[in-house]
């Protein structure tokens, strides 16, 4: 058994670190003190398929490997810690819920917005009175 990273997998990874040594980490400062939603950069994840990676192409996504993945994911995670936030929720949650468990009509209406980009998905981690205490 080979470990070797594939060719599609190590362009992956090179696209995710240009991306994220380009265009995210010159203003990723600035908006982490100024606590600013990277909306324009989030929309340009979208755009170069980083929001759908996993997702068949059937439904707009990239149909790629948890490998290629995990390496797009610590490319971004490395320079703006919001960024990979989202594009986590939006592939391991979202997509994937959709994806598993959604009907024919929900993957449509719901999946392929977000797998393009066009949409982002989101969580709730607590209700009043039950959940977890996400600031400890």
């Amino acid at each position: 058994m080979s470990f070797d990273l594939t060719e599609e997998q190590l362009a992956v990874r090179d696209a995710a670190r240009d991306f994220a040594q380009n265009v995210l980490k010159p203003g990723v400062i600035e908006r982490d003190r100024e606590q600013r939603f990277p909306a324009g950069e989030i929309k340009q994840l979208g755009e170069l398929g980083f929001l759908g990676m996993m997702v068949d192409p059937a439904y707009g996504g990239g149909g790629m490997d948890t490998v290629s993945y995990v390496l797009a994911m610590e490319e971004i995670s490395k320079v703006d810690a919001s960024c990979s936030v989202v594009m986590s929720v939006n592939n391991s949650l979202v997509c994937w819920g959709l994806e598993t468990f959604g009907n024919e009509e929900q993957k449509q209406k719901y999946l392929v917005p977000l797998a393009k980009g066009e949409r982002i998905g989101a969580f709730c981690l607590s209700e009043p009175e039950a959940g977890s205490d996400a600031t400890s």
